[in-house]
């Protein structure tokens, strides 16, 4: 691969991380119904992309059942937890329902969706800001480290059956970048250095949350989840990431072992 075509993509991926970094920033800082709403959105949009892909020449069930995840994330925000699964889990069957193929893919990646999104609201209100923080540095830096440190270093791939551009050099890159996130945080969150292993942890959830998307996208016959964002594809490609991230951040929250509201 020639130099130019290696970083042919480049200009577009930083213009688009620089607008998201800046809407997605001010939604964090605000929180509340600011923050509820962007991830009402989000949802909404990752399983409008989801039903694209598996159905694609079904278009108004995509409409159709985004719009119902945004409603359900809207209306589980304020609903006793006890809703959350069963409300989840119909969304995943009515639009499993309205498929014809690839139903099990459906409901695994729509519940998972809508359940990282609602993690993703809890740890922002019951962990606080600096917590939420440290999460989102964890897979932004690893991701940065690891495209560059791919691109740079190269070198033997990590799975190529799944993922052909990720590479070992890559990978230990954004477990380096998200133990240097992890210690920057140790202090801000209360958690001292023990903040570095689960930062570690946290960014190889990303990872397999980004590797997850490629196999189901390679399964599906797709490059991109859309062309929402240019130089990233679409709203799933640029947060599978954070989706996987934000459940292991859940779990770990539920489980006592993050701080809790600051």
């Amino acid at each position: 691969m020639s130099a130019d075509a290696r970083w042919a993509d480049l200009l577009p991926r930083l213009l688009s991380a620089a607008g998201l970094i800046v809407v997605g920033l001010g939604a964090v800082w605000a929180g509340g119904l600011v923050f509820a709403a962007a991830l009402w959105v989000l949802g909404g949009l990752m399983i409008w992309e989801l039903t694209r892909m598996i159905a694609p020449h079904a278009p108004a069930a995509a409409t159709r059942l985004g719009a119902l995840a945004s409603g359900v994330l809207a209306a589980t925000w304020f609903l006793p937890a006890i809703f959350l699964i069963p409300m989840v889990l119909a969304v995943a069957l009515v639009g499993a329902g309205q498929l014809g193929r690839e139903r099990a893919c459906f409901v695994v990646g729509a519940a998972g969706i809508l359940l990282a999104c609602q993690m993703a609201g809890m740890l922002r209100v019951e962990g606080g800001l600096a917590l939420f923080l440290w999460l989102v540095g964890v897979v932004v830096i690893s991701d940065v480290a690891g495209y560059f440190a791919g691109r740079i270093i190269g070198g033997p791939k990590f799975w190529p059956r799944i993922s052909p551009k990720k590479t070992w050099s890559g990978t230990i890159a954004g477990w380096i970048g998200a133990s240097i996130v992890g210690l920057a945080f140790s202090g801000p969150s209360g958690l001292g250095q023990a903040l570095v292993p689960l930062s570690v942890l946290v960014a190889l959830a990303g990872q397999m949350g980004d590797l997850s998307e490629s196999a189901l996208k390679r399964r599906l016959g797709v490059k991109d989840s859309s062309g929402l964002i240019p130089g990233h594809g679409g709203v799933l490609d640029r947060f599978d990431a954070m989706l996987a991230a934000a459940l292991l951040g859940g779990f770990l929250h539920v489980a006592g072992l993050l701080p809790g509201a600051t």
